[in-house]
């Protein structure tokens, strides 16, 4: 378990180093929390405002920016538990200066075996781009990386 969260932290801080040293560096990250009392898996997407407003063709200030992000991220995002898709219920998202926050679950998610996720946030939009997600299940945690070429991962808990 140590040996995850330290591959973890290394994983996010090498995606840091990497965003500092190239201009043209874009990423998102997205942390996925269970939540074993009821069932339900907790999805957090944060991209950059200013990269999203570009893919969206929009002005990340304008009142109709939220929604196209929901939709922006409902389109880019799927996922499966245990090998059947599961639907993804938006919960709400904001605009927070230079960051945009998408709150999404799933929800009568029993257990997981395996979480297979297709995450193309952003990816036709820049090269570059690299989406990173965390997830956290019942004390462990594991982390995928999305880039092009790349846009399917799964993991096994």
């Amino acid at each position: 378990m140590k040996l995850n969260k330290i591959l973890g932290f290394l994983g996010v801080l090498t995606l840091l180093v990497v965003s500092f040293s190239f201009a043209n560096f874009h990423s998102s990250m997205t942390k996925v929390d269970y939540n074993e009392a009821n069932g339900v898996l907790k999805f957090t997407t944060k991209m950059s405002a200013t990269d999203l407003g570009q893919a969206l063709k929009m002005d990340p200030k304008g009142s109709a920016f939220e929604n196209a992000a929901k939709a922006y991220v409902s389109s880019n995002i799927s996922v499966s538990v245990n090998g059947s898709p599961i639907k993804l219920s938006y919960t709400g998202g904001q605009v927070n200066g230079e960051a945009v926050w998408v709150y999404y679950e799933a929800s009568k998610v029993s257990s997981i075996n395996t979480i297979q996720i297709r995450n193309t946030i952003m990816l036709k939009d820049f090269p570059s781009q690299m989406n990173l997600v965390n997830i956290a299940y019942k004390g462990k945690q594991k982390t995928m990386t999305f880039q092009r070429g790349k846009e399917t991962n799964e993991v096994s808990f």
